[in-house]
C-alpha cells in the first residue's frame, strides 16, 4: 500500500521528498495531508480510487513519528465505524501489502484531496474534539455526493469504497 505525502505534510514532518510510487492499482493508494481543525494538527487521509476520507483529530508528535501506524489505526477505526467488518478490513490490509511512503499520486488525485478537505471544513460541526477518531465527520464527508478519479459518475465515497 502506498501513502502519498503532500508537500505541506512532508514539510511539517521535516522529511525528505520520497520517491514516486509504483503501485498501478489505485485501490491500494492513499494521499495524506496535514490540516488544522480548531487549532489542532490533524491527519487527512484520502483514498485515491474512491475519495473515501478519514480524519484523525489532534495528532500528537509521537503519533506523527509513526505515520504508517497512525494511518493504519485511523483506517481501521474509520472502516469499522462505516460498517465494514474486522475481517473485511484485515483482508484489505493484507491484499494492499506493506506500507510504503511515496509522493502523492497525481494532480487529479490531489485535486480531489483538496475537495475532500473543503468538505471536512464545511462539515466541521460534526467534529468531536474529545476523540481522535471522527466517525460522524467521516460519515458526513463520505456520504456527500462527489466525484473522484476512479469513477466517472457522481456518487458517494462510501458506496465507491465498497469495491475494495
Amino acid at each position: 500500500m502506498e501513502l502519498g505525502l503532500t508537500f505541506p505534510l512532508k514539510r511539517f514532518l521535516k522529511m525528505k521528498t520520497p520517491a514516486y510510487g509504483t503501485q498501478p492499482d489505485r485501490r491500494f493508494c492513499w494521499d495524506l495531508h496535514v490540516i488544522d481543525l480548531r487549532g489542532c494538527k490533524c491527519l487527512l487521509a484520502v483514498h485515491c480510487h474512491s475519495r473515501y476520507t478519514f480524519v484523525r483529530y489532534d495528532v500528537t508528535p509521537l503519533q506523527w513519528a509513526d505515520l504508517p501506524g497512525l494511518f493504519q489505526e485511523g483506517l481501521t477505526e474509520s472502516f469499522i465505524a462505516a460498517g465494514f467488518t474486522a475481517d473485511q478490513v484485515e483482508a484489505y490490509l493484507r491484499q494492499a501489502g506493506e506500507i510504503e511512503i511515496t509522493r502523492t499520486h497525481g494532480r487529479r488525485e490531489v485535486a480531489f484531496l483538496n475537495r475532500a478537505w473543503e468538505d471536512v471544513l464545511a462539515l466541521d460541526l460534526c467534529l468531536d474534539t474529545d476523540c481522535q477518531a471522527q466517525p460522524l465527520l467521516d460519515h458526513a464527508v463520505n456520504t456527500k455526493p462527489s466525484r473522484c478519479v476512479g469513477f466517472e459518475r457522481l456518487g458517494t465515497s462510501l458506496e465507491r469504497v465498497n469495491v475494495i
